[in-house]
């Protein structure tokens, strides 16, 4: 098996390697042992579990852990308080304590879900993600950010929790459906978009043997993990730099929170595609980046079979009042103002603080109307 490691050199004796490649939620139980914990609680969705869950608790047994499971149903209207007190429940009645492991497996939800749970049980349990989808194994299982949704907005309610591990199986992304691939190479995609115009001239020569499985897979996921481990380390909290990985995000949480977070109209990384697609056109609008560049970006993300207009979600996104009402619950949002990620060209994104609403609203009009 090729394998891959990226290791994440936080301080305080909490740095921890990701590792990539196929294969290794065959071996999770001997991956997990030099950790030290007496057991293992794994939480999952039941779509994962059906498909990994019995190995995956056969392997950490193997191992001389004891493993539990604990399971919530699939879908993003699983990241709300009455499943997050579920699984605390859960973990809980396993006898979870501070030196155990919790591990995610699954999703960008469950990784969220099982990390904030992780976070706050015993105020702080250990635990480790194994993402099974492209999204998370590129993004959201790496860095720490843990947490679930508000009525009021997407991930508003949340702690900072590093994992002690990673195990990024690219095997499992064989059982996903083709609407999962493209919306986790949304965010593989946007890593060129913020600072490396390089990966993401790469990305548009090779994003179908990414999906195919090839060796580029491996490779996007550990050059997007490397990417993403950088700016932790220099911005763990998202004080500064960090708020560049949420380009096209400002965007993408407002959609979900209008489609009521309802992954049968618009799964996350549809919404950051579009979200993507929005961030660039609007950067053109104000005179910030070429309308050549812009346009690329749409027309590739349209290749890769995702969306990049409004009027792509089904059932419609509100107006322009609406979106524009719940970007203000935006976590970038400072003393009230609206901040965006925006671009100067593909690869050249920056931080833009106090946008005039005016504007945002106009543009959200134009785009509707489209």
């Amino acid at each position: 098996m090729s394998l891959e490691t990226v290791h994440v050199p936080l301080d305080q004796g909490r740095a921890y390697d990701i590792l990539v490649g196929r294969g290794l939620l065959a071996e999770v139980g001997a991956r997990l042992a030099p950790l030290g914990a007496r057991a293992v609680a794994v939480v999952s969705d039941t779509t994962v579990a059906g498909l990994y869950g019995e190995a995956v608790l056969a392997s950490l047994r193997e191992a001389g852990l004891r493993a539990a499971l604990v399971t919530v149903e699939p879908g993003e209207g699983s990241k709300s308080y009455a499943t997050f007190a579920q699984v605390c429940d859960g973990l809980l009645a396993h006898r979870i304590e501070r030196r155990d492991l919790v591990l995610a497996l699954g999703g960008g939800v469950v990784g969220d879900l099982a990390g904030f749970a992780a976070a706050v049980l015993r105020r702080g349990v250990r635990f480790v993600q194994a993402p099974t989808t492209l999204l998370a194994q590129v993004d959201s299982s790496v860095g720490g950010k843990t947490g679930i949704n508000s009525g009021l907005g997407k991930n508003l309610i949340g702690a900072f929790h590093q994992p002690n591990l990673v195990l990024a199986d690219t095997a499992a992304l064989d059982s996903l459906s083709a609407r999962e691939m493209r919306a986790g190479y949304a965010e593989v995609a946007k890593y060129g978009l913020i600072d490396d115009p390089g990966f993401f001239a790469w990305c548009e020569a090779n994003f179908s043997e990414i999906f195919s499985g090839g060796q580029a897979r491996e490779r996007a996921v550990a050059a997007c993990c490397r990417a993403k481990a950088g700016v932790v380390v220099r911005d763990e909290r998202e004080d500064g730099e960090r708020a560049l990985l949420n380009l096209g995000h400002t965007f993408a949480h407002a959609l979900e929170r209008l489609t009521a977070y309802d992954s049968a109209r618009l799964v996350h990384g549809e919404a950051v595609a579009i979200g993507l697609a929005l961030a660039f056109r609007f950067s053109a609008r104000l005179g910030l980046c070429p309308g050549q560049d812009a346009g690329r970006v749409a027309n590739h993300l349209a290749l890769a079979g995702l969306p990049t207009r409004l009027r792509q979600v089904p059932g419609g996104c509100g107006d322009a009042d609406q979106l524009l009402d719940a970007m203000r619950q935006d976590k970038k949002v400072r003393d009230g103002a609206l901040t965006f990620i925006l671009a100067r060209g593909i690869g050249q994104s920056f931080i833009a603080p106090g946008i005039e609403p005016g504007a945002v609203r106009d543009f959200l009009a134009e785009e509707l109307a489209a």
